[in-house]
């Protein structure tokens, strides 16, 4: 291997390139830009608005939502991002496919907001019961979901899945179908 021909983990060139590959999602506009609008406005507006603080890990390009609820991290641990971007690769996908939102420091969102905001087609619910994301049904781990004009899996966490060989065989067979593959 020479320096033309080093090749890097999704993970590090995600680390590497943070601010320009994968931005954080926010609905303000881009700093300097003009909107007419006094500080006062837009602070009363965040408060009203609550995607205004919503912030994601991906670009979201193919209106994929993966929820996660987890402590350890503002997105995912660095493993289960590996893990992540590995299942999202084998899908034919990658970070700019898909935005990650973690739960943990939006407790009170729910599916209608999120789903809105980011206009998912394809919700994963990653150990994250759907009754508690605000669905008003039940379904087990690895059913397909169709609700509100999206398609809902709800899975075990990455955490979980990564161990487990089963599971993950589970879920393999969900997204091949999912994804035509």
């Amino acid at each position: 291997m020479d320096l033309n021909h080093i090749e890097l983990p999704p993970i590090l060139v995600a680390d590497l390139y943070f601010s320009s590959l994968i931005g954080d999602r926010e609905t303000r506009p881009p700093k300097g830009a003009e909107t007419g609008i006094s500080d006062e406005e837009k602070s009363s507006q965040a408060e009203k608005s609550p995607g205004f603080l919503w912030k994601s890990l991906g670009s979201n390009q193919k209106h994929i939502l993966i929820i996660v609820k987890t402590s350890e991290a503002v997105h995912l641990p660095d493993h289960e991002l590996t893990f992540l971007t590995g299942i999202l690769g084998a899908c034919k996908l990658s970070l700019a496919d898909v935005a990650i939102v973690n739960l943990y420091n939006h407790q009170q969102s729910s599916y209608k907001e999120l789903t809105s905001f980011f206009k998912s087609k394809i919700v994963f619910l990653f150990d994250m019961e759907p009754a508690a994301f605000g669905l008003p049904m039940h379904f087990p781990h690895y059913q397909i979901q169709a609700f509100a004009g999206n398609s809902f899996l709800y899975a075990p966490s990455l955490k979980e899945l990564e161990n487990d060989r089963v599971e993950k065989s589970k879920l393999w067979v969900c997204l091949k179908r999912l994804f035509n593959l």
